[in-house]
């Protein structure tokens, strides 16, 4: 049977909450409340329902009842037709895991569906799906990089991120001595610094002082490791350092030491550390000079480039080799770089090509904002029937006709309903999903792949090159040999030389394995 034109009979309903604090609301309730009256909607039967409480894992590893839900497709494949979500971003916020979850459904022939969202078979649909999933991932991006900023601008205003050190506690988001281990530990620094006793030593010293490390809340005895990092951290005198920010930054707190007595228990420790070795230089897997690392393959043997410099009598060269040594010539980086920008330059869609193919994406899109903008418009009216149900009750008790624990027990109910509706009513999607920041998006970065290249870091490379080139590019020493095109990128490309008639949604199929759109 075509995918397109396939009948939904039975589905299964997957539900989750992103923190634990959700699980003791009516959000996943509300949540099967609207999977379900869509699924009635609809005429489908729901065989099961997958409830995921309180997992807001950056990894499927971390969400054993999608897990759990996706074995149960494959095992149960020839009795269910798809999968119901409240939302697209319950299955994953990740773009590429959005897809690679989508493309195992679709193994198994199971549809995706989303009760407040356009989903479906066509292939407008599927891209639509797929821009919604771009989406989802640029909201959870967002958010992050604001709480990443907020984290940056606290350290550079000399804040500690997180718990501070043994010796001080968080006090209305300040750092300020715990009366409970500050003296033992000013006291271990100053007989550290004598030069006259070892980490060893410091480690009982403070065991016998009954100070413990506690870590997620368990309490530990002081070891000499630990001693040793007490040692190597400078917040003791008064600056902040981070691992994430290369500054070092002047702490608002109070110092316990003295900036001369922290070095002069360093160059102690150093004269009593026998076993220091060279430290490993741990390489940088994303490395700017090399963004083309392991995407571009040898054309000979097919193994991934890396990268290197090449010393000549005055300069350093940059370039790229196979890892398998198999004999080819070395590529130097610029070259290979300036013909992946001309290539994507060459392949890029003509003007007339992408008006055509939004003009499409805009009529599928208004068609299905007119669906939900009218489950809006219901909504409203429910709402105020429950509105007025609720002051009736209210009425009845204040006149003893209800009881406080009948009004209880009703109104409780009666603020179920509205919070179901609320979220329907209230659901933000086509102000999040603006078309006219899709269509922008569009035109910006595919107008010229070239230059989108050139103006991406190295994360958005990786995106760009694996969604139009999903089996990776080869060099044919020189050029690229034929890469292959993603089909999905090829139905945008060559939309220009087909006759498709707007909303026709059978004129092309193609993969829905594009996620170049979290670029957004």
């Amino acid at each position: 049977m075509n995918e397109q034109n396939k009948e939904i009979k039975t589905a299964v309903i997957y539900l989750r909450v992103s923190t634990e604090e959700q699980v003791d609301n009516f959000s996943l309730d509300t949540q099967a409340d609207i999977c379900s009256k869509e699924a009635l909607r609809k005429g489908i039967e729901v065989i099961k329902v997958f409830r995921e409480e309180g997992r807001s894992a950056k990894t499927i590893k971390g969400r054993p009842v999608l897990i759990e839900l996706l074995e149960y497709c494959r095992k149960n494949k020839r009795k269910i037709d798809a999968v119901i979500v409240y939302r697209l971003d319950r299955i994953s916020r990740k773009t590429s895991d959005y897809l690679a979850i989508r493309q195992k459904l679709a193994t198994c022939d199971i549809t995706l569906l989303s009760a407040t969202e356009p989903t479906g078979n066509s292939p407008t649909e599927k891209l639509v799906e797929t821009i919604l999933a771009g989406f989802a991932q640029l909201d959870n991006d967002v958010r992050s990089e604001r709480t990443k900023n907020g984290m940056r601008a606290r350290f550079l205003s000399g804040l500690q991120n997180g718990n501070p050190p043994m010796g001080y506690k968080i006090s209305d988001g300040y750092a300020t001595k715990d009366p409970e281990t500050w003296s033992s530990i000013k006291k271990s620094w100053d007989l550290m610094a004598t030069g006259k006793h070892t980490l060893e030593d410091m480690a009982k010293f403070l065991n016998k002082q009954g100070v413990k490390q506690i870590i997620r809340g368990k309490e530990y005895t002081i070891r000499p490791q630990t001693v040793s990092r007490i040692y190597k951290n400078k917040f003791y005198f008064g600056t902040l350092t981070s691992a994430s920010y290369p500054e070092e930054v002047k702490g608002q707190h109070i110092p316990m030491i003295t900036e001369a007595q922290y070095y002069k228990v360093q160059s102690v420790i150093a004269g009593r550390n026998n076993s220091i070795k060279l430290p490993i230089v741990v390489k940088n897997r994303d490395n700017p000079d090399f963004p083309l690392r392991r995407l571009v393959k040898c054309g000979k043997c097919g193994t991934p480039f890396t990268g290197g410099w090449s010393s000549g009598r005055t300069t350093k060269h940059a370039y790229y080799f196979c890892r398998n040594r198999c004999g080819v010539p070395s590529v130097k980086a610029y070259e290979l770089d300036f013909t992946t920008a001309e290539y994507l330059r060459h392949i890029s869609p003509t003007p007339e090509c992408l008006d055509a193919f939004i003009a499409l994406l805009r009529n599928s899109y208004y068609k299905r904002a007119s669906i939900l903008q009218k489950k809006k418009n219901s909504a409203e009216v429910e709402l105020k029937k429950l509105y007025s149900l609720r002051q009736s009750l209210i009425e009845k008790n204040l006149s003893g006709v209800y009881s406080d624990e009948i009004f209880k027990e009703q109104n409780k109910l009666i603020e179920e309903q509205i919070t179901t509706i609320q979220m329907t009513k209230d659901d933000e999607l086509l102000e999040k999903y603006n078309l006219q920041s899709v269509v922008e998006f569009i035109k910006d970065k595919f107008g010229d792949l070239g230059k989108t290249y050139q103006q991406s870091d190295i994360s958005q490379i990786r995106v760009l090159l694996g969604s139009i080139f999903p089996s990776g590019l080869a060099w044919g020493y020189p050029g690229y040999s034929n890469p292959e095109i993603s089909p999905l990128y090829q139905y945008i490309y060559q939309f220009e030389n087909a006759y498709i008639p707007i909303g026709d949604s059978n004129a092309l199929s193609f993969e829905s394995d594009f996620s170049v759109f979290q670029y957004i």
